[in-house]
């Protein structure tokens, strides 16, 4: 767990975004050196000195972050690739109202039905909706939309030229509906995707369509009250009439383990519900038994890593996600549609077994009483690709700021202009 004035080695790999290795092997060199615990001898770092290295990043940490701010009025949002709602769920606890949401996956729109049978949910593929009748009726487009390559031939990107792409149907509904803000959200990936052109085109379109693109920052999701290891990028645009800046929500400075995601605590107010989820096949199980919590395959003996990782075992790279077991003092890794796969195994730490749909809604910090539709790979699927609730909230917050501010100044300018009318 994070103390007040110091960090353990995983904790401080997890705020850096670096590995343990990494980091052991910069206190070796000198780099970044740690001081010893003095009873266990563990590293540990002062809190102080990652500020230090975190101050080139932006992301130094603060004590006692409180990103809360109060809806002054009604912000309206229109999700597009909504999915199971976890962005839609943030926002909506930061005080953002959901004005509708699109969805193809007709599962993830049933899920949304089932938990705010409110919501206007717009079943279907969204090239085939046009969204003319929220022009000016809403605050604020956000989207996950999937990374697609297009061509930027090292010129300024047009509209159309992503035409075919969800990008392309993201900026189009926003050049149609006209928010004050619109914000994209993708995986980390997609800064160094296609060498940076496909961002680069991005930012060129909503330049064109009249938003000024903040520069982009990648949040690391446990610093923003969830229990897992997730980085989001986020895309904002600010339409050009509007003369103000936005920032992202300040990182908190505690991190949360996955015994707070799983145990009666901080964060849930008991223990994590029983529920269906996947089984590991017994050549699998067999070989999970051998690896301790916080272990992966370079924990089994080396015959046994020989026959389970097959070529794999030769090839390069640390492959830290096979037969990969969480510790419960430790964040939960990133995770993905199928708990289960071989390539990215996310292993409880004391049954050999992967995570059951409600431990997993609990990592990406859904409320118990969020329910998911369709069979268990399904209800997998929707949470896997779901934005953390938490760290949706935050990101809430700093639109709530935001807004706060453009219709305080919208007010105090409309009563200038209504007081010279007068004097007039």
């Amino acid at each position: 767990m994070v103390t007040k004035n110091y960090y353990s080695l995983s904790e401080a790999a997890d705020i850096l975004g670096k590995s343990t290795e990494t980091l052991r092997r910069w206190d070796r060199d000198g780099k970044f050196e740690a001081v010893r615990e003095p009873i266990s001898n563990y590293r540990i770092y002062p809190k102080e000195q990652i500020n230090n290295l975190l101050e080139f990043t932006n992301e130094k940490i603060e004590d006692n972050v409180n990103n809360y701010v109060a809806p002054e009025n009604e912000y309206k949002v229109l999700e597009l690739f909504a999915g199971a709602g976890g962005l839609a769920l943030g926002l909506e606890k930061a005080g953002l109202k959901c004005e509708a949401l699109n969805e193809i996956d007709k599962w993830a729109c049933q899920t949304l039905r089932e938990n705010r049978p409110h919501w206007n949910v717009l079943e279907g593929d969204i090239k085939s909706y046009s969204f003319k009748e929220y022009e000016n009726k809403v605050d604020v487009v956000t989207g996950g939309f999937p990374c697609q390559a297009f061509s930027y031939a090292g010129k300024k990107l047009g509209l159309e030229d992503a035409r075919g792409t969800l990008f392309y149907e993201f900026a189009r509904v926003v050049k149609e509906v006209k928010p004050v803000l619109c914000i994209g959200e993708n995986v980390r990936g997609l800064l160094s995707h296609d060498k940076g052109n496909t961002l680069k085109g991005m930012i060129s379109i909503l330049d064109e369509i009249g938003y000024k693109v903040v520069p982009v920052q990648v949040l690391k999701a446990i610093n923003y009250r969830v229990p897992q290891k997730r980085e989001r990028l986020i895309l904002v645009g600010v339409r050009k009439d509007v003369d103000l800046t936005y920032h992202y929500p300040k990182p908190h400075n505690k991190i949360f383990n996955l015994e707070d995601a799983l145990k009666k605590g901080e964060l849930y107010s008991c223990d994590v519900p029983k529920s269906g989820g996947s089984k590991y096949p017994d050549h699998k199980r067999k070989v999970l038994e051998l690896v301790p919590p916080k272990g992966y395959w370079r924990n089994l003996p080396v015959d046994i890593q020989k026959d389970y990782m097959g070529k794999s075992f030769y090839l390069g790279g640390g492959k830290t996600g096979m037969a990969r077991r969480i510790g419960w003092d430790e964040p939960s890794l990133t995770l993905t549609c199928s708990p289960a796969q071989k390539q990215t195994e996310r292993c409880h730490p004391d049954e050999t077994r992967p995570f059951t749909v409600r431990e997993y809604a609990r990592i990406q910090t859904f409320p118990d009483s969020w329910k998911f539709t369709g069979s268990i790979s399904q209800q997998y699927k929707q949470i896997g690709n779901a934005v953390p609730c938490n760290l949706g909230q935050e990101i809430g917050y700093s639109i709530v700021n935001f807004l706060n501010e453009y219709y305080s100044l919208k007010s105090n300018k409309s009563e200038v202009s209504t007081s010279l009318a007068n004097s007039l």
